[in-house]
């Protein structure tokens, strides 16, 4: 643990989905992960949860296997043993009994201060039941509740689920969790605007052309046709992840990085934020989407989405925001690119245009993934008894300048650690949810056509022209 680190109450971490491709993947071993760094609190009960039975050594040993395969972890005896003790699986098939027996018995074995936490990794669909089932069986009181997404499937929906979940929790417990604000890259993004001098000032419509969010991937959609057919790649990037990020893109500084302040502004964003127009979207399908599993054959479910949106205020009034992501892309990368306005270049010669022409914009780029990196390209002289232009690349990476990534804490790691301790900073409140789906109605009612593309592609060409005279930033281009 580092100076300055809080220890979190003794938890009780109830994990619904315990047995799930999330709980395996990323919960377990990042819990895990966790406690080997000292920021887990002295003592804890893991209660897996799922609808099926299982043995609590059948459990145990799941959660052996899920760690194990991370890779990252020591599974020794002394490592391993004590969190091994700590795991606890109930069945919720015949009612949720049987849970509160068990968190009863765990508050009771870690002391009266003990604090309750429940993760809902489980589909929208499931979620409502749960936190239904959760108040009846009087379970929230004084309880913190991590809800995954999507938060719902439009703005009726969650509203709906906003008003359940206050039904039995307090709005101060309850975290709606998006991982990618997680990530170690997403956070600097608060460092360099407001620790650096260079480029505040140079942070708005004044010097910025355009601002391009991008999160393509190569992988399809890995057997979830079922969860797909019921979000696409809207409702399950752009809603999500891709609008909160710009959230930390637009934002204008607070008072201080506290929880509130920090989601003042953020919230001041999206309220800028005119409702997205159908022309300004398009929807893609790669080809083979609907042979997959649990995919409709006549499905227009889009696996592709390209948004233009805008920011109505004074710092961005006029700049497009640029969002793109989609499954079975040419790459997966996580990338912010900061465009700036072209300068006057006539007192470059003639022969200087093409280079000008094939390199578009000074820009910024920030790749998000972590541990993340900063490139700067730009145009300089190219060595010689002549004026030349050529490109140049300047790169900040994250890992190399502090010394690798040895103790970072992945993204749903240092959001669980948030969760335990009450840190509400990269967190979603109500009124943001609502107001992003509102904003999305526009799309939600008319959905513009769907497209088709091929995999390995940059998806469909109508892409293209949404971003037209512009073009879009390729993250081949990023090296």
């Amino acid at each position: 643990m580092k100076a300055g680190d809080r220890v979190p109450a003794n938890q009780v971490i109830v994990l619904f989905g315990a047995t799930g491709d999330l709980a395996r993947r990323k919960l377990l071993p990042g819990i895990f992960h966790l406690a080997q760094v000292g920021l887990m609190p002295e003592s804890f009960r893991i209660i897996g949860v799922a609808r099926r039975g299982m043995g609590v050594e059948d459990f145990r040993e799941q959660a052996r296997q899920a760690i194990e395969a991370s890779g990252r972890e020591d599974m020794s005896p002394p490592t391993w043993d004590p969190f091994a003790d700590s795991l606890r699986f109930v069945s919720v098939g015949e009612g949720f009994d049987p849970l509160r027996e068990a968190v009863a018995e765990a508050r009771e074995e870690l002391g009266a201060e003990a604090r309750v936490l429940y993760y809902l990794s489980l589909p929208p669909a499931a979620a409502g039941g749960t936190v239904e089932a959760l108040g009846a069986a009087g379970l929230g009181r004084g309880a913190r509740v991590i809800t995954e997404k999507p938060f719902g499937t439009d703005l009726t929906s969650a509203r709906a689920l906003n008003t359940l979940l206050h039904s039995v929790f307090e709005e101060r417990c309850i975290y709606r969790i998006d991982h990618y604000l997680g990530r170690e890259a997403v956070q600097n993004l608060l460092a360099l605007r407001f620790a650096n001098g260079m480029f505040e000032p140079v942070w708005n419509r004044n010097h910025i052309d355009h601002i391009q969010i991008d999160i393509p991937e190569t992988l399809s959609i890995e057997m979830r046709g079922s969860f797909y057919e019921e979000t696409g790649a809207f409702r399950d990037m752009v809603v999500t992840h891709l609008f909160q990020v710009l959230g930390f893109v637009a934002m204008e500084p607070p008072i201080s990085l506290e929880p509130k302040p920090l989601g003042i502004e953020r919230e001041k964003v999206f309220d800028s934020m005119p409702p997205l127009r159908p022309e300004n979207v398009v929807r893609g399908q790669y080809a083979g989407y609907r042979e997959e599993d649990g995919v409709a054959p006549d499905s227009d479910t889009e696996t592709f989405i390209a948004v233009k949106a805008f920011v109505d205020n004074w710092r961005w009034e006029g700049v497009p925001f640029y969002l793109r992501s989609g499954k079975r892309l040419a790459e997966s990368r996580h990338l912010l690119t900061v465009a700036y306005k072209q300068p006057p270049r006539r007192m470059f010669p003639l022969d200087c245009d093409q280079i000008v022409e094939s390199f578009g914009h000074d820009h910024l780029t920030f790749e998000l993934g972590d541990p993340g990196s900063i490139s700067a390209s730009f145009l300089a002289k190219v060595p010689g008894p002549t004026i030349r232009l050529g490109e140049a690349h300047m790169r900040f990476n994250y890992a190399d300048t502090f010394g690798g990534t040895e103790g970072a804490l992945d993204a749903y790691e240092r959001l669980i650690y948030d969760v335990m301790v009450g840190d509400r900073t990269l967190f979603t409140s109500s009124d943001a949810i609502e107001r992003l789906w509102e904003i999305s109605t526009p799309v939600l009612d008319q959905p513009p056509p769907v497209f088709p593309y091929e995999p390995g592609s940059w998806g469909p060409v109508e892409a293209d022209a949404l971003i037209a005279p512009r073009r879009w930033h390729l993250p081949s281009n990023h090296v």
